[in-house]
């Protein structure tokens, strides 16, 4: 299936050669001459690009406003403004940004780069209940409220153990021993700390946890 790409650009020839082009390439464009319907229009869209000088919003704020709203969506910027404050400013929530002139196959080959970071990225995010996982990086957020939840070596490395046996009850012995790296001995008190402070970090109320169950007598487990 093609990905489907959000174009804004207001000049006519531009926009209609570039978004003739795209289709020769296979993408599917739905081209917008100004930023009003971007949010709306993103909502189904793998990639964006976006021509600073725009008529209304400008291209910065658009594309603000699109990171804003979906995190994952690559964009990229086009722009005859060639100074580095320019383009520094774009990078702030831009992936690529693109000078004019440009020729049109350099354009195709940004589209795909990004394309397959963003295919790449997506496969490592695990989503649970309202927690946008990161295993590469070590982080998490939070994506109701759009805020990087920080958690201790200790907690990640909790946490991560649960996932990658989501589902599975696993034992205080277990998960102690797997990140201390030491015999678990009855009655220590560190696990069941570290999951509490844990709880208190990624789940919507800690005392009713959704995320990390308690199986008494048992240990704890990620529910699937």
């Amino acid at each position: 299936m093609s990905a489907k790409l959000l174009y804004i650009e207001d000049e006519q020839e531009i926009g209609e050669w570039v978004s003739a082009f795209l289709k020769e390439k296979g993408y599917e464009v739905d081209w917008l001459k100004h930023g009003d319907q971007a949010i709306q229009t993103a909502e189904a869209s793998q990639l964006a690009i976006l021509d600073v000088m725009l008529p209304g919003l400008d291209g910065f704020t658009v594309g603000q406003r699109l990171k804003k709203a979906y995190p994952e969506l690559p964009i990229l910027m086009l722009s005859a403004r060639t100074s580095i404050d320019d383009k520094l400013q774009g990078l702030e929530f831009a992936d690529d940004y693109l000078t004019k002139p440009f020729h049109p196959e350099e354009l195709a080959a940004r589209i795909e780069v990004l394309l397959r970071r963003s295919c790449t990225a997506a496969q490592e995010v695990l989503s649970i209940k309202h927690l946008s996982v990161y295993e590469q990086e070590n982080r998490i957020v939070n994506h109701e409220t759009e805020e990087e939840i920080m958690l201790t070596g200790k907690q990640f490395q909790i946490f991560k153990y649960l996932l990658q046996h989501q589902g599975r009850v696993m034992t205080k012995e277990q998960i102690y021993e797997s990140v201390w790296g030491e015999t678990y001995l009855d009655g220590d008190k560190t696990l069941m700390v570290h999951i509490r402070y844990l709880r208190e970090k990624i789940e919507r109320d800690p005392a009713s946890p959704e995320i990390i169950e308690t199986v008494r007598g048992l240990g704890y487990r990620v529910k699937a």
